[in-house]
């Protein structure tokens, strides 16, 4: 599963779009750089129902911003990005 596809799961869990969800998750002050990552993951766990692996790709968006590594990015399979740069505005608006 790509990072973008943890992301759209994760916006179909919560019916919230990524950047909703981080923006709630600054109003809380879960992007200080003291937070845990296991303080977010139970949030979303409890008030959403996400699982693990989808909260954590919301931490690194929370914590890091929308930039991932260009590890992925352009290379077939599941795994592949299309970019580095996460669309966190919904799937219903991403550019084709």
């Amino acid at each position: 599963m790509s990072f973008q596809a943890y992301l759209d799961a994760v916006e179909d869990k919560t019916g919230k779009t990524p950047r909703q969800l981080v923006d709630e998750a600054k109003v809380k002050g879960f992007d200080a750089p003291t937070v845990k990552a296991t303080v977010i993951v139970e949030w979303l766990r409890d008030e959403y129902g996400v699982g693990r692996g989808h909260a954590m790709a919301m931490v690194h968006v929370i914590k890091k911003g929308p930039r991932i590594s260009s590890k992925h990015v352009g290379r077939s399979g599941s795994h592949g990005d299309a970019s580095d740069l996460l669309w966190l505005d919904g799937k219903a608006s991403r550019p084709a």
